[in-house]
């Protein structure tokens, strides 16, 4: 008789991360690069963030993929020599392998082959730290694994992890796998429907009286320093791909006293697994549910076009392609000379566009304004009349009324400015302290 599954967790016990000596391994056709990008260039900043120690790497070319190993048998056989030289413990595609290409690719070469879904997964269950974080990497790599349990089953036999091997079941009978897998799948998926639902309530109660801004952008391109240095948030700051995953959300303050949230989100990348996209969805609810979007391009970077574009691809996938979009160039002092007619035209071509150096606390003040400017423009023409002793509706115009004058008539004070939808709301709901005098246009 099967022992009952626990509940899953996902990634709940602590990892480590092994140095294990891994070859790279590309095959490209002319579409697969962005412009200028190196073959392997985004593989291995993945493979470093993994814990992998990269000994050698291989491409090709390709006019069409190979349908059994997706590269070609030549190459197969030159990757299998390199590994034997060097005594590497695996290789990672550029790509993501069907369940048999990955079969035939372990056949050939003769150790672990990992695809580019199985090493973004194993950043994400490295990095998840909350229960909501480890309950979507969880469902996403099992859901990935799922069909893929032949091969699995083959490494996990006696095995102890490693990179691609974190977290998944350890069972000798492959259909007692699938049985724990669809189990724990079922679970997730439960659980995370429970999170979700209370992360929406959550956000949608949080933002219903103040202006909801939300950063967006390719992973390391200097969000969670835009988010310190705007908020002033103690976050974590890594040179690495997807050093968060959790979204932080904090007051940031716009002059005047005006006050708005601020939330960072996780970072996005060319191809990101759908599996992950769907599972982290709650965690994306910020998003979808913001006023404005920040979205932060590395400017510094020769490949900024495709990954704004990567970014959008995402947005549209969670539902947010219709949200207000501010742009903000980041890290402008690492600009190369080379990249700077560029980074300039670039920027040309979205109006408002912003360009800053979080690290640098450059173009902040520019920033902010231009934020406040948004928030200003969907706010309404209000007139309001506040009891001058009811302390805490004053304190609410404070950081949430945009005021442009104000009147002292006795024990009453007149405030005119504009407030939006939501904040004016709440002014009709309160007691007799409160009068709203007249409600103009946006």
């Amino acid at each position: 008789m099967d022992t009952p599954p626990r509940r899953p967790v996902a990634q709940d016990r602590q990892l480590t991360i092994e140095r294990e000596q891994a070859i790279l391994v590309g095959g490209y056709r002319p579409e697969d690069l962005l412009p200028g990008e190196q073959p392997l260039e985004e593989l291995e900043q993945l493979a470093n963030t993994a814990g992998a120690r990269v000994v050698g790497r291989v491409v090709q070319n390709l006019k069409d993929i190979h349908g059994a190993t997706y590269i070609g048998k030549g190459k197969c056989d030159e990757v299998r020599w390199l590994v034997e030289k060097v005594g590497a413990h695996g290789v990672i595609l550029d790509h993501d392998l069907t369940p048999a290409q990955g079969r035939n690719l372990e056949k050939i070469i003769g150790v672990k082959v990992l695809d580019r879904t199985d090493l973004i997964l194993d950043i994400f269950a490295t990095h998840a730290r909350s229960r909501m974080a480890k309950v979507q990497v969880g469902l996403a790599l099992y859901e990935y694994r799922l069909p893929r349990l032949k091969r699995l089953w083959t490494h996990l036999e006696g095995q102890r992890g490693g990179i691609g091997m974190r977290g998944g079941p350890g069972e000798k009978q492959i259909e007692t796998d699938r049985r724990r897998l669809l189990k724990q799948i079922w679970d997730l998926k439960h659980e995370l429907k429970e999170i979700e639902g209370r992360k929406e309530r959550t956000v949608l109660a949080r933002g219903h009286d103040h202006y909801l801004t939300c950063i967006v952008g390719y992973t390391n391109s200097g969000k969670s320093t835009l988010m310190r240095a705007l908020t002033g948030e103690d976050v974590l700051i890594e040179n690495k791909l997807f050093a968060t995953l959790d979204t932080k959300t904090s007051r940031m303050r716009l002059g005047g006293g005006f006050e708005v949230l601020l939330s960072d989100t996780v970072g996005f990348i060319r191809r990101l697994p759908h599996s992950l996209v769907a599972s982290f969805h709650a965690t994306l609810e910020e998003a979808c549910q913001a006023d404005l979007l920040l979205h932060v391009v590395d400017a510094s970077s020769p490949h900024a076009r495709g990954q704004i574009e990567a970014v959008n691809k995402v947005l549209e996938e969670i539902g947010c392609s219709g949200k207000e979009v501010l742009m903000v160039f980041n890290k402008a002092d690492a600009v190369a000379p080379e990249l700077e007619l560029e980074c300039r035209l670039l920027a040309c071509e979205y109006p408002g566009a912003v360009t800053i150096s979080a690290l640098k606390a450059q173009g902040l003040d520019v920033l902010k304004s231009a934020v406040r400017a948004r928030a200003e423009a969907r706010a309404l023409s209000v007139t309001v009349a506040v009891f001058a002793g009811d302390g805490k509706t004053l304190a609410f115009m404070a950081t949430h009324f945009f005021e442009k004058h104000r009147e002292y008539d006795g024990e009453w004070i007149t405030f005119t400015g504009k407030a939006t939808p939501a904040v004016l709301e709440k002014l009709r709901a309160a007691n007799e302290s409160v009068k709203v005098l007249s409600v103009g246009v946006a």
